[in-house]
């Protein structure tokens, strides 16, 4: 599997992975990713250079993207004036669920974090998706906090606000990076 930039042509496959991640997390009970995500939006991170595909043979199996813009509101200053990259966005095809691409792509981020000569790796996670959460533990992710108020889409509650990061660090996580070098 290989490791490469978004192109703009990805948009349809990153929408369809987003719909087909709502429609699993739904089955579970969770309303995570239940709104659709503007696709303008979207289009502009990809050509922000922070969106990345996995790809296995022809198949596109799943997406990540690593950028060093922080979500408004959520980190302290403190934490800010530490050197991070913040993930956004994995998701993994249905198809290689249980075969640790996100691992992988938690490895990937962390080497390329490291790369970058940053010292956190950090993501926020949906505030009631605590199966998501332990999932992020036990992949060497501390929790920080949980913010449950601030800037949030039309004016309710925050739900991604569970804070957790790990520090950065060489990773053999077995892709094979065809991704620009990090600045």
């Amino acid at each position: 599997m290989k490791i490469t930039l978004a192109l703009p042509e990805d948009l349809p496959k990153l929408l369809a992975f987003r719909r087909e991640a709502a429609g699993w997390l739904s089955k579970l009970g969770s309303d995570q990713w239940s709104r659709a995500y503007p696709a303008d939006r979207l289009m502009a991170t990809i050509e922000s250079g922070t969106v990345f595909m996995v790809r296995d043979g022809e198949a596109t199996v799943a997406t990540i993207t690593l950028t060093p813009d922080p979500e408004e509101g959520l980190w302290t200053e403190q934490e800010l004036s530490e050197p991070s990259l913040f993930i956004n966005k994995l998701t993994v095809a249905r198809t290689h669920a249980g075969r640790n691409v996100g691992g992988r792509l938690l490895d990937w981020a962390g080497d390329r974090a490291f790369n970058a000569s940053v010292k956190w790796l950090r993501l926020d996670a949906w505030t009631t998706n605590t199966a998501l959460q332990r999932y992020y533990l036990s992949q060497g992710f501390e929790h920080v906090r949980t913010v449950r108020e601030g800037a949030a889409v039309n004016g309710g509650p925050r739900v991604s606000g569970w804070l957790a990061q790990r520090a950065a660090r060489p990773n053999d996580h077995g892709f094979v990076d065809e991704a620009p070098a990090p600045a």
